[in-house]
């Protein structure tokens, strides 16, 4: 990896229980800030399995951190989009983009039933190759509605007729990363496409370098630049994953076993470096 290489670190929470809280976030995001994290990213979900029992809407307490931070990155991380109607969501990341003064990173994925049963709980789409599906063609408006331009979008699930999404975003282009589980193809052609990858689930940082490798070899101009997003757990050491590639490194903490006085510990700590 070259020596011009800048490691970003970030806070990724899952807003349950102790963290459903959005006040208690907004605090943590400020304290994040404060203490020299580079991004703050939460868990977008509707439903979790059990001990968790509260769930908080992501889209709400991020509109608060980005009028009461100046630095932090901050999104979505990731939003399943096959549950969210992309017309929505070309409106609403270009007004959070525009309320951060262009600080937005959308990370997307095809999402999982078994975490929560959000889609068969829910009467949404529990097909994950048709939600992959949803995904791309919704990942197509986004771009095309990024831009300004009249949007005529004539798709197997959504139809956008002749529609102009203004404003804009601050950003010329919302930095989308997509989300994908070790050896799966399809996620990481689907990354190649756009601004950052991020391998979930990852057990050995050879792993990583595997899969920057091959999102390497599927990008049109691979010396552009490129995320690679990895989550690591608390004192875990982070040199093998930035040796193998990677560009951010996320927190990476057990759902089930959150404390709110512990996580402002480490956010207050601030990033390994």
């Amino acid at each position: 990896m070259s020596s011009e290489t800048v490691i970003n670190s970030a806070v990724w929470l899952p807003l349950f229980d102790d963290l459903a809280d959005p006040r208690a976030v907004l605090r943590l995001a400020v304290a994040a800030e404060e203490a020299g994290w580079d991004g703050f990213f939460v868990w977008d979900h509707v439903n979790w399995r059990e001990p968790v029992r509260a769930v908080l809407d992501p889209w709400v307490p991020l509109s608060a951190i980005a009028a009461v931070t100046s630095r932090l990155r901050i999104g979505p991380m990731v939003s399943p989009l096959a549950r969210r109607r992309p017309v929505r969501v070309a409106r609403e990341t270009a007004a959070l983009d525009l309320l951060s003064d262009g600080r937005l990173v959308l990370g997307v994925g095809v999402g999982s039933d078994r975490f929560g049963g959000e889609y068969s709980r829910t009467g949404e789409q529990n097909d994950e190759p048709t939600r992959a599906a949803m995904l791309d063609e919704s990942l197509t408006i986004l771009r095309r509605a990024w831009s300004g331009e009249r949007v005529d979008h004539q798709g197997d699930h959504y139809t956008v007729d002749g529609l102009e999404f203004l404003p804009r975003p601050a950003q010329p282009s919302i930095p989308v990363w997509v989300a994908g589980f070790p050896g799966k193809i399809r996620p990481r052609r689907r990354a190649a496409a756009w601004d950052g990858f991020f391998p979930v689930n990852l057990t050995h940082p050879d792993q990583l370098a595997e899969a920057v490798e091959s999102v390497t070899a599927l990008r049109e101009d691979p010396t552009a630049p490129y995320d690679f997003v990895v989550a690591l757990e608390p004192e875990t050491d982070p040199a093998p994953y930035v040796a193998a590639g990677a560009t951010w490194l996320l927190t990476d903490l057990d759902p089930h076993a959150l404390d709110l006085a512990a996580v402002h510990d480490l956010v207050r700590a601030g990033p390994q470096r």
